[in-house]
């Protein structure tokens, strides 16, 4: 699988965009199931003991992307501070990006997810968060690292001990804790209600921490160094997760219950909370990220290539692929019909994975022209995709 030869097809930071794009593309298999089997929503955290096996796995399988590339944004964030002529400040990049991504959430990705103008409900969702902690990593950035460490871990394992905290509806201690925290609406009533899906505050941490990892992307750190580095601090965020997981001890407000099978066991066991996501879900996921990124660094093949080129693209890859998949849907059900409420849903998980694979081919290229002209064009607005 791995190719070697005397000159390297990646430098040491192309790594970032094959890790990029190979989440947004374990994404694609959870859009699609949005698409076509919704039908069989899962919750948060999903019933470990009632749904299907492989619908869990996928799911849990799309538990790593938000993570992963919020991680990677900072990460990135870093980088771009960090030039060969020298410091400079991201502060400007990081809040124009930002509220560009708050804009296209608004506008073209609720579109996208319900195919009406304006639609029903405003769901605020990853890009939107994207968007905000990049605007507060603008700020947060120039602090020392070593502080920018001990903010990210502060917020990640310290969110669980205001989990209780309640407001009366329509106080500015409501909207602020359903903003930060918990999952709801900031306008429940009227033509246009207004849901927040993706809580802000953990997700800074780990903006945060992504960017006070970026020194290890430095020239001067050999990649050896770096693997060590990586594989230690996955390694160490797995081997803590088994212990607060193992003893439900601490990080997930849902403990694991032993289940009528083995599966069903391990199903309780790793089914965590992402909305907000728990400290177990980012020790999880990150953790498993870090392993990947020591792991895809040594490896040079044609998957590792395409990847690559989604990763150097992501939100013209993100608009895209939601716009392909309302069509899909709408065509779908003109075509087939309607089969589960008022749309066309496909009756087994595999379906699903076969669409999502199907549709890797058809986004390739787009994405790659784009990738090319993102490369030469002297548009200052195309970097921001």
């Amino acid at each position: 699988m791995t190719s070697t030869s005397s000159t390297p097809l990646r430098a040491r930071i192309a790594v970032i965009d094959v890790m990029r794009g190979l989440v947004m593309l374990i994404m694609l298999f959870d859009h699609v199931r949005e698409t076509v089997f919704l039908h069989h929503q899962v919750s948060d955290p999903m019933d470990a003991a009632g749904v299907d096996p492989a619908l869990f796995f996928t799911r849990l399988a799309a538990h790593v992307c938000a993570p992963m590339f919020v991680f990677l944004t900072g990460l990135s964030a870093w980088l771009y501070a960090h030039p060969a002529a020298g410091p400079r400040s991201a502060a400007g990049f990081l809040f124009k990006r930002g509220l560009l991504l708050v804009v296209l959430e608004l506008v073209f990705v609720n579109f996208a997810w319900s195919g009406a103008f304006p639609p029903a409900v405003l769901y605020l969702q990853v890009i939107w968060v994207i968007g905000l902690a990049m605007m507060a990593l603008a700020v947060l950035h120039r602090l020392p690292l070593n502080v920018l460490v001990l903010l990210g871990v502060a917020i990640i394992a310290g969110q669980h001990l205001v989990t209780g905290l309640r407001a009366d509806e329509g106080s500015l201690a409501y909207y602020a804790l359903t903003v930060l925290l918990q999952r709801g609406y900031l306008v429940a009533d009227g033509a246009m209600k207004i849901k927040v899906s993706y809580p802000l505050l953990p997700w800074i941490g780990v903006i945060v921490l992504g960017y006070a990892a970026g020194p290890l992307y430095a020239r001067e750190l050999s990649a050896a160094a770096r693997r060590r580095w990586l594989l230690a601090l996955g390694g160490g965020s797995l081997l803590l997760l088994a212990v607060l997981r193992g003893f439900n001890l601490y990080g997930e407000t849902l403990p694991w219950v032993a289940g009528e099978t083995a599966l069903r066991t391990a199903m309780s066991v790793l089914n965590f909370t992402k909305y907000p996501p728990s400290l177990d879900f980012l020790l999880f996921t990150l953790g498993l990220g870090l392993l990947g990124l020591a792991w895809l660094e040594s490896i040079d093949n044609w998957c590792t290539r395409a990847c690559a080129t989604f990763g150097g693209a992501p939100m013209f890859y993100y608009l895209l692929h939601l716009y392909l998949l309302l069509a899909i849907g709408l065509v779908l059900t003109a075509v087939l019909g309607a089969n589960h409420g008022a749309r066309y849903g496909v009756e087994h998980i595999w379906q699903v994975w076969l669409i999502a694979l199907a549709l890797m081919p058809v986004l390739y290229f787009p994405c790659r022209a784009f990738a090319r002209y993102k490369r030469t064009s002297q548009w200052a607005w195309v970097r921001y995709f």
